[in-house]
């Protein structure tokens, strides 16, 4: 049964809740169960165990469900330090992912410890000083946290967070301030102490104990300022007594700020006890002695900066004559080296130092192990800086400083030993009351050191007698000398002693100074201990005392020394002693009254009970004589209290007023006086006098009402109307001088400042006898006395101001009824100064405390009253203040800028506290106020400036996040009253544009501040604020829509001004929010379409807000599918497309909507790809997709233009310089040689066009040289060279010649890496848009092979899933919600081959053409149709063909371009067959022609290539080709294959003459070690010949003449002779490599062929000039088959035996392992004949030129000798292919051509060799190897006919984008950009002319090129001004 029941608990422990309806709980939550079944019980346990979970809590809010909160009822300390620590939890774990492990382990320890003591709270077991210290630990520590972590600050008072809604926001305000304050900036120590800890000293000739003593020295006023710490040191250097750890460490205590300094210096003094010379022998005396040894000196300032040095070794010096001893610590310090010296190499004496901040129980509590063991403690000499009252001293300081002596009758000095007794009036010693310094106990006697033969001994030896005060009197001071022998007995012999007394008879002490006294001649057995028969003697040469009249015997023996008396309870001064005894010399009264002014004033103040009584009883005694003298010695004793010396007297003289002041009829006499000294203010001479006395006003006020006080209570109240008219009088007289009036800086105005700076501490003592009314008459009468004025004495002004502060902070105005009457005199003085802006900061401190009275929502009448007051005086002036403060610069020093910000911090926050405790009525009253529209426009205008400037991000510290939301609340309350007011005053015939525009203005920032951004919030700080406040932003959105909505036809004025500002509004990711804003823009079209007919203004200003918004971070997806969303939106409003799609304009704005979600999409991905560390290609990729689509789509030129800088800066920091190059070109193209001038811009200054041109040009060319693509920048440095010409500027042109020149020279002389080439596919739906389901070709950084370009690709892609097949993906594969990456090479397809087939062209001019400028990419997968033939696989193995033709050229403004268009075709088994002969035969005619020619430097390539071809074909072979296409079932079954098989059979035998010739040019070059297998081969070629059915190659083939260079035989493709003409040779125009367009290169890296033939020997790899000719690597050598001179894991990452495909039988995998490698990897390439002579190349080049391979089916017919079927043409959107299954490897590189297995030999001959025939054979595509082109006629020659299939010419028209750079001249041939083409017309002079040759009999192919249709480009757009 369920009853219905409300409890509320607390989680104490976590609680998973995984039962069925179970609810997880973590500790700290709060629950609220509102009903019970009869068994209550959590996870089956019991209701007792249950209810311990229980905690005390309340629900706030009660009765609104939708904002109840439980709140446990706990300290609130417990519950900050629950929520902070989830907070923290979550951030912490965040700080290790970062790897900030110092600040993890930090707060992992803090976090402990708040634990710990939240525990002990949680006990409750602490008492309630604990509890408090405990408190203040936790909330230090949260706030190191918070601080650390970057939390916000949280206000507190006493430990607790405070609730802004309880407190006045003034209040808050300097909560947070003063936190702030605290944080930032500690408040610096008053005083400072020095700890010391003596270690040991380090000397080598030690032996003897030591006496360290340590002091402080002022060497500026050169005397010593602290007391001695004096320890004993043993025989080995260490502390005497180490098991008394207070004997070697001291604390020396109370220094002054001031006494920091670097002359302030320690010094220590170390003596030896033991023999008189320290190289005496042991047995020469048994005396010791105390003699001098060293002395060490450190500054003070070294330790200001660490404050803190342990283990400090000081070097000990010895002064070079033991009579420098006492001053050789100052001849230290003034480095005279010439005075002392080291005592020993290794001497150092080792200490500790601290310096040590705060008041001495501080330093206890905060040091407590140096505290634990006990630590003496030294002080200064005399007084602290701060004498406190109750401080008991009685020191008296002797300094022993010199003596003077005779010889004695003998011939050296003596050595004086001086000792010392403290003797009684009786004659007996004083025991134990001569302390050496602290960490000493004190002793009886003292014994000085002795100085070796010295009769003028100086010793400055410092003493303390701490004799207490009944020993004072009568006591006296002896000192014996004694001569110290050296002799073997050692004796001490008495010749002399010297004293003084302590206390003269009439009480007087010994007066400070130095004394000169007689040194009394005796004999040893004097009898001293009698001191009645010497006390009678004179003592001092200077002073006599008492009755003593004795004559001074002239001596020249003299002793001196020093005093000084620190004494609370004696005295030195006579007068003193006179004033206090004034009763036994009456007539001396007048005299010791006058003298009290010049007595010190710690004397006043030691005996200050004493000498007031003294004062009021002389009064009482006769107040007519001596009233006013007394009056005039009290007001000095009291300013004497306002010394800060003596500030803490205060208490004293308070307590002496409350409990022992008796002077019940002494308030007559002091109102008496004080009135009259009021009433003569005006008399200059009087003005010193008046001034002291109005400085003391405040005690005397105290007297006098004490004084009433005593004689109400003594008489029953007598007289008590008398006394107020006496104290009206006197008020009477006080308004009247403060009346009047004084310009400038006049005697008069410094006395009412003096009187104004004290007068409100009088207020207190008034109300004491009055009411509080008629007190706060009293002050309101005297305060409003006060001139007006405000160009008087400003001085005066801020007195006054302090006066009227100190009133607001005084108990009378916290009364309400007596705030009712200070109040608007308050205010009327604060109006004034504001008015004139004086003193703002006093103003400031005044109206805070004056709201600091005023809590929120006080519903008082009197406050409601007050309110109305401040609101009528001072809401105006306010707003007017906050804007001139803030609208003046920023004072530069760091402590005025504090003041400055602190300033209006107190204003805005007295502002706001002020709109707070507004209601509606005040609202309301304010608005009436206005007479006029325009008084209330201008107070609008105002408000909405202050706020704007209220919700600046720099008003308050970034952390102050509690202050912003209460400042945001107040400001939109405001807004929401005023809002009404602007929609009934300034609408339809009286609309104001301007208070409007600043209204929107207001509400859009206020939309867009950080601290409303609750997304960025943790959660449980969100949930805070949602609570507390609502969403702001919502609030404020809605009333932006309802204005907008108001506004009518006015609306056109805000369009497009506002498009900007609500667009970023929108972008924030509020869903409510944007649901409101977003319609407005439909509002703003349908406006713009009434008024213009269009919304051009609305799409441009939507357009280029967005790029600038979004690059800052702003707007998500999510934003861009409700922009183009038809989902309905917020409340009543349509979704905006669906809006637009009603209205008439509807097409234009679909556009529009289209548009704008298009560049969104774009902008989103540029962020994303913007946030990532380095630059990759995902970056570069995305700029150019929004580069283009600004381009083609928006025609923005100038945001096009800044997208190509920051494009080209992202390939400056990757080094990309070619695309660098090729971006900056995109600007260059826009620009003319023209004169125009060009405005300032990004980084160009002012210049004209032709400057910027030329600027562009060259920085263009230095990037081309960068990225070694010379043959562009020899273009660019042709076309400025013109440029120079043109204008005569022949220092120019020369230099750009040189360039030029430079340039070829490093075409020729440098090496140039040829990169390859990858196809990437992007498929997914998780992939950017300019990247998703599309298919690129990339172009690999140097040296990049495929394994690193896939895995580069994963790196940048960590989410992608990499495809295991080369096939189309399905749609599938498009429609996931993943990345996939489909990556393969590809093979490169010049579209000009007419620079590579040149002969004599080197092979580093050719390398460019095979790279660059190539728009076509092919690759081959082979497959089988039909049955597949076990036996002859190559009977039905197909290849398909797929060439992939980008959008641009590549390299270009990217290293990769999205594929245009996809073709594929299928070649034939027959086909593919005589594609791979006619490969293999080139490449062996190059080989043995480079061997021939001894281009090669190696033979082992041509070795490898015989071997491979002729062992093949041994076991297999050319043999397989015969058993698939020479048998009758082939013929018979493929008659259409005729010419075909002729072919085939033509190139099988032309392989074997081709070979035999090759083997008879490599048995003259075969060294000798490798003859036997030069005769293998021998005997294997003659074992194929036969297996072909070779005999004589007489008999098969009519041969032609020789045809290579040294006589080497070729089969013609013709089977009968033919004879050459001279009209049938074909002349190659040599025209400049430059106008041609970029040419294939092969599948070979351009490294140096010397070490690519060096590894050849290892690897079995072959290399020709053209190319690294690859081994094909077989099952049983593929460990040694290398690919690129590379590591074979390069080929592929998996072993052979990982790599094979489940799908391919065992015997395939050899061929599959071929399939693998990338087309670069492949045994691959196109080799072209050497030069030949003249005649030779004329035949050569015709009849080699039906044997050269012709397959493309993109080259003219009359190029094509392999016709392939076209298969199909498609477009590069993927075609519907199901990826392959199965286990295979995460990448396939390549679909490459597919070999049998049945070819390959099983008898390795060679290790690394080709072991396998057809399947080693390389096969190149025809683009590659199509050699010359046909001649349009030959006569003379008979040719079989052939039927040639030929493949239509692509002819569609391409548009190139403006950064192509280079026409395409087969297949796509474009005119060339003029950035880098030939200018039409004829070379400048100073270019030589080009010789031109002429081609004859080619007329046919030159008008097939001229046809060609050029792709049309538009002409470059010129950017106005940019």
């Amino acid at each position: 049964m369920w009853v219905p029941v409300i409890l509320y608990f607390s989680v104490i422990a976590g609680f998973r809740g995984t039962v069925p309806h179970g609810l997880s709980l973590e500790i700290g939550d709060t629950v609220q169960i509102l009903e019970k079944c009869d068994v209550l019980c959590i996870d089956g346990l019991n209701p007792i165990i249950f209810i311990y979970f229980l905690k005390n809590a309340c629900v706030k809010n009660k009765g609104y469900v939708q904002f109840e909160m439980v709140i446990p009822t706990e300290d609130s300390v417990i519950t900050e330090m629950t929520s902070t620590l989830r907070d923290w939890g979550a951030m912490w774990k965040q700080l290790y992912v970062r790897n900030e492990g110092d600040l993890f382990h930090r707060l992992w320890h803090i976090m402990n410890e708040i634990l710990d003591l939240r525990r002990q709270v949680l006990v409750g077991h602490l008492t309630h000083d604990r509890m408090k210290d405990v408190k203040r630990h936790i909330t230090a520590r949260l706030d190191w946290g918070n601080e650390q972590l970057g939390l916000d600050l949280v206000p507190r008072k006493e430990y607790a967070m405070v609730d802004p809604e309880e407190i006045s926001i003034t209040e808050l305000y300097r909560l947070m301030e003063h936190r702030h304050w605290k944080k930032d900036t500690p408040v610096p120590a008053s005083s400072h102490h020095l700890f010391v800890q003596m270690k040991s000293l380090m000397c080598s000739n030690l032996g003897e104990e030591l006496e360290v003593i340590f002091s402080l020295f002022d060497s500026k006023e050169n005397r010593p300022i602290s007391e001695r710490f004096f320890l004993r040191l043993n025989r080995n250097g260490l502390p005497k007594c180490p098991e008394k750890p207070e004997r070697h460490c001291s604390l020396f205590v109370d220094l002054g700020s001031s006494e920091l300094r670097k002359d302030i210096y320690i010094t220590v003094h170390i003596i030896r006890i033991g023999r008189m010379g320290a190289g005496e022998k042991k047995n020469a005396c048994n005396v010791q002695y105390r003699r001098p040894f060293g002395c060490a000196v450190l500054s003070i300032a070294d330790l200001l900066a660490g404050d803190s040095k342990d283990d400090l070794v000081l070097k000990v010096y010895m002064c070079n004559t033991e009579s420098d001893w006492y001053q050789i610590h100052e001849n230290i310090i003034k480095k005279l080296n010439a005075r002392y010296n080291l005592t020993g190499s290794n001497a150092g004496l080792a200490v500790s130092l601290q310096l040590l901040h705060g008041d001495i129980e501080q330093i206890r509590r905060e040091y407590t192990s140096r505290f634990t063991h006990g630590v003496s403690i030294t002080r200064k000499l005399g007084f602290s800086n701060i004498i406190m009252p109750g401080e008991m001293r009685n020191d008296l300081y002797i300094t022993v400083e010199r003596g003077e002596f005779e010889k004695g009758g003998k011939s050296v000095a003596r050595n004086v030993e001086v000792t010392m007794h403290v003797v009684d009036s009786s004659g007996q010693i004083l025991k134990d009351f001569i302390s050496f310094g602290s960490g000493e106990p004190p002793a009886s006697e003292y014994h000085s050191f002795v100085l070796y033969h010295n009769n003028g001994p100086r010793w400055a030896e410092l003493l303390k007698l701490p004799i207490p005060v009944d020993k004072f009197r009568g006591a006296h001071i002896r000192c014996e000398f004694r001569h110290c022998s050296t002799k073997e007995k050692g004796e001490k012999k008495l010749f002399g002693f010297s004293f003084v007394p302590l206390m003269q008879e009439n009480g007087r002490t010994l007066p400070d100074g130095t004394h000169e006294l007689i040194v009394h001649k005796c004999e040893e057995n004097a009898n001293l201990q009698d001191s009645g028969r010497y006390l009678k003697l004179p003592f001092s040469k200077g002073i006599s005392l008492g009755n003593n009249s004795q004559a001074v015997k002239t001596t020249k023996e003299s002793f001196w020394i020093t005093s000084f008396l620190c004494s609370t309870k004696l005295t030195q001064n006579g007068d003193m002693l006179d004033l206090l005894k004034w009763r036994t010399h009456p007539d001396k009264i007048a005299g010791c009254l006058s003298k009290l002014k010049e007595i010190d004033g710690s004397e006043i103040v030691k005996f200050l009970q004493d000498t007031l009584d003294t004062l009021f009883g002389i009064l009482d005694e006769n107040s007519q004589k001596y009233g006013s003298k007394v009056f005039d010695c009290l007001v000095h004793i009291i300013n004497l209290l306002q010394d800060s010396k003596f500030h803490h007297f205060k208490p004293v003289m308070d307590t002496y007023i409350e409990s022992h002041f008796a002077g019940a009829l002494a308030y007559r006499d002091l109102i008496k006086v004080l009135k009259w000294h009021i009433d003569r203010v005006t008399e200059v001479e009087l003005h010193d006098h008046i001034q002291e006395v109005l400085k003391a006003q405040e005690y005397i006020f105290k007297y006098i009402v004490q004084s009433r006080r005593l004689f109400s209570i003594a008489t029953g109240g007598q007289n008590e109307e008398e006394f107020r008219c006496c104290i009206q009088e006197l008020l009477m007289s006080v308004r009247f001088f403060l009346s009047q009036e004084s310009k400038g800086t006049s005697a008069l105005s410094q006395l009412q400042a003096v009187f104004l700076s004290s007068f409100p501490s009088v207020y207190s003592e008034l109300l004491k006898l009055f009411d509080v009314r008629e007190v706060a008459n009293l002050v309101h009468d005297a305060l409003g006395s006060l001139p007006t004025v405000m160009h008087g004495d400003e001085s005066l002004q801020a007195v006054k101001l302090q006066s009227i502060g100190k009133t607001v902070e005084s108990h009378l105005y916290t009364n309400p009824d007596s705030r009712c009457i200070l109040l608007p005199v308050v205010l009327h003085h604060l109006h004034m100064h504001l008015q004139e802006q004086k003193d703002l900061i006093m103003c400031a401190r005044i109206l805070s405390n004056i709201f600091c009275l005023i809590k929120k929502n006080s519903s008082e009448k009197s406050v409601l009253e007050e309110i109305d007051v401040i609101v009528n005086s001072l809401l105006d002036i306010l707003l007017r203040t906050i804007l001139e403060i803030t609208s003046r610069p920023q004072p530069s020093g760091s402590a005025m800028r504090l003041q400055f910000q602190d300033v209006t911090g107190e204003f805005v926050s007295c502002l706001l506290s002020l709109l707070r405790q507004m209601t509606d009525r005040h609202y309301q009253q304010l608005l009436d106020s206005f007479s006029t529209k325009e008084d209330l426009r201008d107070f609008l205008l105002q408000i909405f400036t202050v706020f704007r400037i209220l919700i600046r991000p720099e008003m308050f510290p970034k952390d102050w996040t509690v202050m912003r939301l209460v400042a945001n609340n107040v400001i939109i309350t405001t807004v929401l009253y005023l809002s009404d007011a602007l929609r009934k005053n300034f609408l339809n015939e009286n609309f104001d544009y301007k208070i409007w525009d600043s209204y929107f203005f207001l509400a859009v920032i206020f939309i867009n501040q950080l601290c409303l951004q609750l997304e960025m919030f943790t959660p449980s700080k969100k949930k805070k604020v949602l609570e507390k406040y609502g969403d702001m932003r919502v609030t404020m959105g809605c009333e932006i829509f309802s204005m907008w909505q108001n506004l009518g036809e006015h609306k056109l004025h805000f369009i497009p001004a506002l498009i900007g500002p609500f667009l970023e509004v929108t972008l924030i990711p509020q869903p409510d929010l944007r649901n409101v804003m977003i319609p407005i823009f439909h509002d703003m079209m349908d406006w713009e379409q009434r008024r213009s007919g269009n919304f051009k203004q609305v799409e441009a200003k939507l357009i280029d807000k967005l790029d600038s918004l979004m690059s800052e971070g702003k707007g998500d997806e999510t934003y861009r599918e409700l922009f183009n969303s038809i989902i309905p939106l917020f409340g009543p409003y349509p979704s905006l497309l669906k809006k637009i799609e009603r209205e008439t304009w509807r097409e234009s704005g679909v556009s529009l909507i289209a548009t704008v979600t298009r560049l969104m999409e774009r902008l989103l991905d540029y962020r994303d790809c913007m946030k990532m560390g380095e630059v990759d290609g995902k970056k570069i990729g995305c700029t150019v997709s929004l580069l283009n689509f600004y381009k083609t789509e928006l025609n923005k030129e100038e945001m096009y233009i800044r997208y190509i800088h920051k494009l080209y800066d992202l390939h400056l920091k990757a080094q990309n310089f070619t695309e660098a190059a090729y971006t900056l070109l995109l600007y260059d193209e826009l620009l003319e040689w023209s004169d125009r001038p060009l405005r300032e811009f990004l980084n160009y200054p002012m210049q004209t066009e032709w400057q910027r041109k030329e600027c562009l040009h060259l920085t263009i060319i230095q990037n081309f040289d960068r990225g070694k693509c010379w043959e562009n920048g020899i273009i660019l440095c042709r076309k400025i060279a013109e440029q120079y010409e043109s204008y005569y500027d022949y220092r120019n042109l020369s230099k750009m010649r040189m360039m030029e020149a430079s340039l070829y020279d490093k075409i020729m002389d440098q090496q140039r890496l040829e990169p390859e080439f990858f196809r990437v596919g992007f498929y997914g739906k998780k992939f950017p848009f300019f990247l998703r389901n599309k298919e690129f070709v990339c172009r690999g950084h140097d040296y990049e092979r495929l394994e690193a370009f896939q895995q580069r690709m994963l790196n940048e892609f960590p989410h992608a899933i990499a495809m295991q097949h080369a096939n189309q993906p399905d749609e599938t594969i498009f429609q996931a919600e993943a990345q996939y990456l489909q990556i393969y090479a590809v093979t490169p397809i010049p579209e000009n081959q007419e620079v590579l087939q040149r002969d004599g062209i080197p092979d580093n001019i050719k390398s460019f053409y095979k790279v660059n400028h190539i728009w076509r990419f092919r690759y081959d997968r082979p497959f089988h149709k039909g049955t597949k033939d076990k036996e002859n696989e190559f009977k039905s193995l197909w290849v398909e063909r797929t060439t992939l033709i980008l959008v641009q050229s590549l390299p270009g403004i990217s290293r990769w371009f999205e594929v245009e268009k996809r073709e594929v075709v299928e070649m034939s088994p027959l086909e593919n067959a005589i594609e791979v002969l006619e490969n293999k035969n080139q490449q062996l005619r190059t080989l043995i022609s480079q061997c021939q020619t001894r281009q090669m430097q190696n033979i082992n390539p041509l070795t490898m290539c015989l071997n491979g071809v002729i062992d093949a074909a041994v076991n297999g072979g050319v043999a397989r080709y015969q058993e698939a296409f020479f048998v009758k079932e082939y013929i018979l079954n493929h008659p259409e294959d005729g010419e075909k098989i002729t072919r085939l059979r033509e190139l099988t035998l032309e392989q074997a003459q081709i070979l035999e010739f090759g083997l008879a040019v490599h048995e003259k070059v075969v060294p000798q070690d490798m003859r036997p297998l030069h005769k293998k081969l021998v005997d294997q070629f003659f074992v194929m010949k036969s297996s072909l059915g070779i005999q004589d190659f007489s008999a098969c083939v009519q041969a032609s003449p020789v045809h290579f260079p040294n006589g080497s035989p070729r089969v013609c493709r013709n089977s009968i002779p033919v004879s050459m003409s001279p009209d049938a040779a074909r002349v190659i125009p040599r025209r400049s490599p430059l106008s041609y367009p970029a040419v294939n290169r092969y599948s070979s890296s351009s490294l140096s062929s010397q070490a690519s033939a060096e590894v050849s020997n290892i690897t079995g790899q072959s290399e020709s000039s053209d190319e690294v000719f690859n081994m094909q690597p077989s099952p049983s050598t593929s460990s040694l088959s290398s690919t690129h001179s590379a590591s074979p894991n390069v080929t592929s990452s998996a072993p052979s035996s990982a790599r094979a495909s489940p799908l391919l039988s065992d015997k395939h995998k050899h061929s599959r392992e071929n399939s693998c490698l990338s087309p670069r990897e492949r045994p691959c390439s196109a080799i072209y004949p050497t030069p030949l002579e003249t005649s030779q190349r004329m035949l050569f080049n015709h009849i080699g030129d039906g044997a050269l391979p012709r397959s493309d089916s993109n080259l003219p017919g009359s190029d094509k000798a392999s016709p392939a079927r076209h298969i199909a043409s498609v477009s590069p959107s993927p075609a519907g292919r199901s990826p392959m299954k199965g286990s295979v490897q995460s990448f396939t590189p390549s679909p490459v051509e597919y070999h049998s297995s049945g070819l390959i030999s099983n008898s390795p001959a060679l290790s690394g060799s080709y072991s396998s025939g057809i399947s080693s054979l390389s096969r190149c595509s025809t683009s590659e190897t199509s050699g010359f082109e046909s001649q349009g006629s030959e006569p003379a020659v008979t040719v079989p006919s052939y039927s040639i299939s030929e493949e239509p010419v692509r002819k569609e028209s391409k548009t190139p984008p403006p950064y192509s750079v280079y026409e395409r001249t087969l297949k796509r041939p474009v005119p060339l950009p003029h950035s880098l083409s030939i200018p039409p017309a004829a070379d400048p002079p100073a270019l030589p002319p080009k010789p031109q040759l002429v081609r004859p009999n080619n007329l046919e192919n030159s008008s097939r090129r001229t046809e060609q249709v050029p792709r049309p480009r538009p002409l470059p757009r010129k950017v106005s001004q940019l």
